[in-house]
């Protein structure tokens, strides 16, 4: 099985055999352009040529299936002859405040999260059409087809337009509980349902591979998911009973629901999950490893990460009151705020870097135990969580056990989002005959993280602290 992830940064694609072993990795990178404060654009063309550089690493491999995840929300437009019309908008792309605005008011708040199960954000692709149509008229004009940015990759693989429930619901233009496009949506903000891709349920067959340099031709190729869904497949969260807490950018908290649910205040995300007639309930902490990263490019940017997090293990937990609001890029869950900003608080004299550190580590998990306080609210099982993600080790993980209470497991494949990906294209190449049978054969546990009780207490009384910042914060705009 072949799972391609079309991340923000890069692609990650995995060969996995019938066990679940990883038998090949391989990554490629490519750039973000920001042409304006607030913007994230990336050219659909490189996550083709960097998809194609990574397969070709892996080298020669028998393959039966392949499975497609990637970065949800972004909007790539293509005209009537298949050419790409602008730059793709990414989910961290900021300009579409007054859209969103305008679609709460045109749909109205409560029956749009009736249809959709969250409200308008800058993120969702719906705004993004509305913002090209207002400012970019001729853009707008062009556009015969839209999708998703897997889906870009898809279409050059197999030739094939379509895309998945589960990313699909990230759109602002899905009815997620039918788990078809509404059309009471399109008609409201005055768009062409003919420039929606086919909707397709995770692991079936979307096409077959065209003949490239990169694979034979007669591949299956799943329908896919969006990361989160697939991370959570990869992972093991296929149905109730636990989290996937996602570690990358972002963080996510992500728990399959019984049925479908929704906040009514939509401060929590109900999606398709890439399981067919399941859905999932999902929190996002907008600046997770990227508060990490930030620290660490502003104040000591040749140090690596290993020996900050050391340094932040000399601090107890709490750090003596210093706390961090980690809202570096807004607030998605639970303020929705895009225009929250990130603070420091509590500082003293004696504060030094390894404090700092340890404050974001904390701070992002609090932001993540807001999330879990929403999930709760909805049903979601919260047994166990199961870690995937570039922050998911060391001190990292303990503290986000302690704050959230949870024992986190840790799986034998880490690439949670191309794993995930393989599984769904396993499903849809005949090794498997469900995604329930896949995650069965294939997921294993191979260590866990236990909540340290002492901290726990600490962390009790400190959350709530954090959870007082937010007001003030949410006064500064841009």
């Amino acid at each position: 099985m072949l799972g391609i992830d079309i991340g923000t940064t890069g692609v990650k694609a995995i060969a996995v055999g019938a066990r679940g072993d990883a038998v090949g990795r391989a990554e490629r990178g490519y750039p973000l352009s920001t042409p304006r404060p607030g913007w994230v654009e990336q050219d659909p063309e490189d996550w083709w040529a960097a998809t194609r550089a990574a397969i070709a690493e892996l080298g020669p491999l028998d393959i039966v299936g392949i499975g497609l995840s990637g970065q949800m929300h972004g909007l790539v437009v293509l005209d009537a002859a298949g050419a790409i019309v602008r730059p793709a908008i990414l989910w961290n792309d900021q300009r579409t405040a007054v859209e969103c605005t305008e679609i709460e008011e045109r749909i109205g708040l409560d029956r749009l999260i009736a249809l959709t199960g969250q409200r308008a954000l800058t993120g969702f692709t719906a705004p993004k059409l509305l913002w090209l149509r207002r400012h970019e008229p001729d853009t707008y004009r062009r556009i015969a087809r839209i999708m998703l940015p897997k889906d870009y990759v898809r279409l050059r693989l197999t030739g094939a337009w379509a895309t998945d429930v589960a990313d699909a619901s990230g759109t602002l233009l899905l009815d997620v509980a039918r788990r078809s496009w509404s059309h009471e949506i399109l008609d409201a903000l005055e768009l062409d349902p003919a420039i929606l891709p086919p909707l397709l349920e995770s692991p079936e067959v979307s096409g077959t591979t065209l003949d490239c340099d990169a694979l034979p031709q007669g591949i299956p190729v799943a329908a896919g998911a969006g990361d989160c869904a697939a991370a959570a497949v990869g992972v093991g969260i296929d149905r109730p009973g636990g989290l996937s807490l996602g570690l990358g950018t972002g963080g996510i908290v992500f728990a399959a629901l019984p049925s479908f649910a929704s906040d009514p205040q939509a401060r929590i995300h109900t999606f398709c999950h890439a399981m067919p007639g399941q859905w999932h309930t999902m929190g996002v902490t907008q600046s997770a490893g990227g508060s990490l990263r930030w620290l660490r490019d502003r104040l000591a940017p040749e140090t690596a990460f290993a020996d900050l997090v050391a340094e932040a293990e000399a601090w107890p937990p709490g750090v003596s009151g210093l706390l961090f609001a980690p809202y570096l890029a807004g607030e998605r869950t639970p303020h929705a705020d895009p225009s929250a900003r990130a603070a420091f608080t509590g500082l003293e004299f004696r504060h030094d870097r390894g404090a700092l550190v340890r404050a974001v580590l904390e701070g992002v998990a609090f932001g993540l135990r807001d999330s879990l306080e929403l999930v709760r609210g909805l049903g979601g099982p919260t047994e166990y969580a199961r870690a995937s993600g570039g922050g998911a080790r060391g001190l990292w993980l303990l503290i986000i056990a302690s704050v959230l209470g949870l024992p986190i497991e840790l799986t034998a494949v880490e690439e949670g989002s191309a794993f995930g990906a393989a599984l769904l294209g396993g499903v849809a190449g005949g090794m498997f005959a469900s995604v329930p049978a896949a995650v069965d054969s294939c997921v294993r546990v191979r260590a866990t993280v236990e909540p340290d009780v002492a901290w726990q207490a600490v962390y009790e009384e400190t959350y709530v602290r954090f959870r007082a910042l937010y007001p003030a914060l949410a006064l500064v705009k841009e």
